[in-house]
């Protein structure tokens, strides 16, 4: 899971940051609206996270200009709690809404609700065949048993469990995997295929050979 946070706040973005990141998330914070714009127009999130009081532009504007390029779950953070304001953030395209201050763990589980309802899901546990995902928990069970997984096995499991029975190619994972200015081997998405193969069960992703890897909806 990869998401973009625009933050102008130092402090409170280092917190949300750090929070995600505990969560999972390969995180890209920029502090300006135009810096967030032409992000989104080159790399691969999974969800925006948008403070409407930026230094450079107005948060409405980047808003409406990031719905413009992009249909991903935005939740808006934002002091300003009229409800007109409320309004014209989920009518200009806005998934959700929190107000400063707010609970770190809130943001987290209305993270979690825009990420489901964009895939159709109503439920935070994630099951194909034999595999169980329960998003809130960060747990994975094979067979009904449980299996550990580093965070970024984790991640990569969750990114293709979300697409089952889809190819996702091999830079699309590292982008999810690692953001801007961080060093990606060249075999680093194979490594961590094959953690999870051994720690669940080989055919459960496929490798379609010069493309990338799908998930199997259907192993048992």
């Amino acid at each position: 899971m990869r998401a973009l946070l625009i933050e102008d706040d130092p402090l409170l973005g280092d917190g949300i940051k750090t929070a995600l990141e505990r969560e999972g998330y390969t995180v890209d914070w920029f502090m300006l609206g135009r810096e967030a714009i032409s992000a989104i127009g080159s790399e691969t999130f999974s969800v925006i996270i948008l403070d409407l009081g930026l230094p450079d532009m107005d948060g409405m504007q980047v808003l409406q200009l990031l719905r413009q390029q992009s249909t991903l779950p935005i939740l808006i953070l934002t002091a300003r709690d009229a409800m007109e304001d409320r309004i014209g953030g989920l009518d200009a395209g806005a998934d959700d809404y929190v107000l400063k201050p707010f609970n770190l763990q809130e943001l987290l589980a209305r993270l979690r609700v825009v990420m489901r309802r964009a895939e159709g899901r109503a439920s935070q546990i994630l099951t194909l065949g034999a595999l169980s995902i329960d998003e809130a928990r960060h747990a994975v069970s094979w067979r009904g048993k449980d299996v550990k997984l580093g965070r970024r096995e984790y991640a990569l499991l969750l990114e293709l469990a979300r697409h089952p029975d889809r190819v996702l190619s091999r830079p699309r994972l590292e982008n999810l995997l690692y953001g801007w200015g961080e060093e990606v081997e060249s075999n680093t998405v194979e490594v961590h295929i094959h953690h999870l193969r051994k720690k669940l069960e080989k055919h459960l992703i496929i490798n379609v050979r010069g493309i990338g890897y799908r998930l199997d909806s259907h192993a048992q």
